[in-house]
């Protein structure tokens, strides 16, 4: 039995995982409070977490049926993310594992999310079994990464965003918009209604032969283009074509990217994760791509797209299984910790 923690950024979560199968998993979302503010404010976040985790823990033991001398072992994301939030996570769980006695993990936010296609079911469990080499997609509100996965616990990232990830992307437009926090699916939902070919965006870093993103000359270009046509986001027709048509570009620039890359690696298997993977418009396009490809896709359950201590639990049980030492106990949080 394995006890996890995530509380890298505005979401508290606690997951019991035991031979890969999820056997809870609580998350306790931050969204309404940030809402007012328009963005995380990493204080109240803080507190939210200080106030949730213990809370969380005893009902998420107490859903699987298990105590805490039953626990093997402790894990919980040390980083990236916010110091403040992190502390708390990183902070409950080495003292967990101290007074227990048993081994402590510190996982890799972003490493987490690499893994998280391949949970699935009902309760979910991780079909580590079926794993192939893939070129993985991750895409979150700060993040936007490109890696491949040639095996297990191996990876080598390919690329990123050099400034606004696809998330910020979303999100900022949403806010020229005028648009509620968090602004992404939000836009989603308008963009089902809207005519994605109204208005044509840049697509940025599209035609460059590296692997890298840039989303913040597309925020730019919609900046600009409202104030070249003030009041066209107050006609609701035209609200959505906007939110269709700014979506479309950045979906298309995520796709074209990652099955260049896949073509070019030879793999055959396309993952991808991160909470922008729950814009329905990148599940349906990129099923369509990979489909026409013969490339398997797998997608990260809606449920295991935003952080939650699921996917951190799983992937610290099968390095613990595989032999990867243990984090130490006086480890610190890595903020800035790079998926390497």
């Amino acid at each position: 039995m394995l006890l996890a923690i995530e509380s890298s950024c505005d979401e508290t979560s606690v997951a019991v995982v035991h031979a890969g199968e999820v056997r809870s998993c609580l998350v306790s979302s931050q969204i309404q409070l940030h809402a007012e503010y328009g963005g995380v404010v990493p204080e109240l976040a803080t507190r939210e977490h200080l106030r949730h985790l213990l809370p969380l823990a005893r009902q998420a033991l107490a859903e699987a049926g298990v105590t805490t001398r039953e626990l093997d072992a402790v894990a919980a994301t040390r980083g990236p993310g916010l110091p403040s939030a992190l502390l708390v996570g990183l902070k409950a769980a080495q003292a967990v594992a101290f007074a227990l006695r048993r081994p402590f993990l510190g996982v890799n936010h972003h490493e987490a999310h690499l893994y998280s296609p391949w949970v699935s079911g009902a309760p979910p469990r991780a079909a580590f079994d079926a794993f192939e080499p893939n070129v993985a997609l991750i895409v979150s509100g700060g993040h936007t990464l490109l890696v491949h996965v040639p095996a297990e616990l191996q990876h080598r990232v390919l690329g990123s965003t050099v400034d606004d990830a696809a998330g910020e992307c979303f999100d900022k437009t949403a806010k020229l918009l005028g648009l509620p926090y968090p602004g992404g699916p939000v836009m989603d939902r308008l963009a089902e209604g809207g005519d994605p070919r109204a208005f044509a965006f840049p697509r940025p870093m599209l035609r460059e032969p590296h692997d890298d993103f840039s989303f913040s000359g597309l925020k730019t270009s919609v900046r600009y283009f409202l104030r070249d046509h003030p009041g066209l986001a107050d006609d609701p027709q035209r609200l959505r074509d906007l939110c269709a048509s700014v979506q479309t570009a950045i979906v298309e620039v995520l796709i074209t990217k990652t099955i260049r890359a896949a073509r070019r690696l030879g793999v055959r298997c396309v993952t991808a994760s991160g909470g922008v993977t729950c814009n329905r418009a990148l599940r349906h396009e990129l099923a369509a791509a990979c489909a026409a490809e013969g490339f398997t896709l797998r997608l990260a359950e809606r449920s295991l797209c935003t952080d939650n201590a699921a996917m951190v639990g799983v992937l610290a049980e099968r390095k613990w299984q595989r032999g990867v030492p243990p984090t130490r106990l006086d480890a610190e949080i890595e903020p800035g910790w790079e998926l390497t």
